[in-house]
């Protein structure tokens, strides 16, 4: 069966929608170069986080709050939560006046400080974990999110393309407390639009 002509810009055609406020987050990441998951990345977080009732959901790296309010739609209100790290104050107040502005302020809680510390600190488990920092802390991040996270739960990283993340692609696929994929996909708005995804759930304790 052939195939669609010009697979790329047929696809970009086919982002979904999204409210004006992720639009103007958006029109912001590309002004001021802020990397950001993009409305494709992004509203799989939505569908992955709610196709598994996740109630307890963390990510590393905020930014402006962007993947965070997809991941906090995602969320019951009054069921579950979700808690997100970034290391600069000025970007995580930034964030939490853009949850606020989503009206999900209720849903989400923005943490200040290395993502690696906040996580030795953390003892609940939760059911999603999605990582986004400085690709030089996937690796020590892999066995920390593998500590927080229950049995059965996921995790989703995103730029596994970069090259700061090639020691991290290497150790998940070694490791026997994981199973996972990694992906290689065109992603209309992400930034970069070719990159890599991994998706991963705990299997052993």
């Amino acid at each position: 069966m052939a195939m669609i002509n010009d697979l790329e810009n047929y696809f970009s055609g086919l982002v979904p929608w999204r409210s004006e406020l992720l639009r103007k987050l958006e029109a912001e990441a590309r002004q001021e170069r802020i990397p950001i998951v993009g409305p494709v990345v992004g509203e799989l977080l939505f569908i992955l986080a709610r196709a598994m009732n996740a109630r307890r959901i963390l990510e590393l790296g905020t930014a402006t709050g962007y993947s965070a309010i997809y991941l906090a739609q995602a969320v019951a209100p009054g069921l579950g939560r979700v808690i997100t790290l970034e290391v600069d104050p000025a970007m995580a107040q930034r964030a939490r006046d853009n949850i606020a502005a989503a009206g999900l302020s209720a849903q989400v809680e923005v943490q200040v400080g290395d993502a690696l510390a906040l996580m030795d600190g953390m003892a609940e488990p939760f059911d999603f974990i999605f990582m986004d920092i400085d690709k030089e802390g996937y690796l020590p991040a892999l066995t920390r999110c593998h500590r927080l996270l229950r049995p059965g739960g996921l995790l989703l990283v995103d730029n596994t393309g970069f090259q700061g993340a090639s020691d991290f692609n290497r150790e998940l696929a070694q490791d026997p407390g994981w199973r996972w994929v990694n992906l290689l996909a065109r992603l209309p708005q992400h930034s970069p639009e070719l990159d890599g995804l991994a998706l991963a759930v705990k299997i052993l304790p």
